[in-house]
């Protein structure tokens, strides 16, 4: 099985604003846990099609098999809040994100996530090329030590 570990300090990081609508707010005044999960799959698939090549975008998809999230603080409405996406690796047709969602400089949840990339035709596990993963991390040269 392929495995690219790369650094995940060389992972381009990628930020989604995210709106905070009525409809995210539970009964205590807060964003129900669903939408962070909402948030975070809206965050790696627009970091998948920001940077993947187009070819790549319209030949994959990508399905969540597993979030792992820690909740810091609460959001609230109104809250300016960015998600903040990096690709810690891929193995196989797997790969394994971290996303932080902030208001300013308070992080309000981290999540660990993976993913299985599948064929958009077949909708089996596919693996993804090596230039394909390259795209998510600077060059070794550019990457900070």
């Amino acid at each position: 099985m392929r495995c690219y570990i790369r650094r995940v300090s060389d992972s381009i990081p990628f930020d989604v604003p995210i709106g905070v609508d009525p409809a995210d707010i539970d009964f205590m005044g807060h964003v129900n846990n669903a939408s962070y999960l909402k948030w975070v799959q809206e965050a790696v698939v627009s970091h998948w099609q920001k940077l993947a090549p187009a070819d790549a975008v319209a030949t994959h998809l990508w399905v969540a098999l597993k979030h792992e999230i820690t909740y810091r603080k609460p959001t609230f409405l109104g809250d300016d809040v960015i998600a903040t996406v990096l690709l810690e690796k891929v193995q196989g047709a797997r790969a394994f994100y971290g996303t932080v969602i902030r208001r300013g400089e308070e992080v309000l949840a981290e999540v660990k996530s993976s993913w299985c990339c599948l064929d958009a035709e077949t909708l089996k596990p596919a693996r993804l090329a090596r230039e394909v993963i390259d795209r998510f991390f600077q060059p070794p040269d550019q990457a900070t030590a």
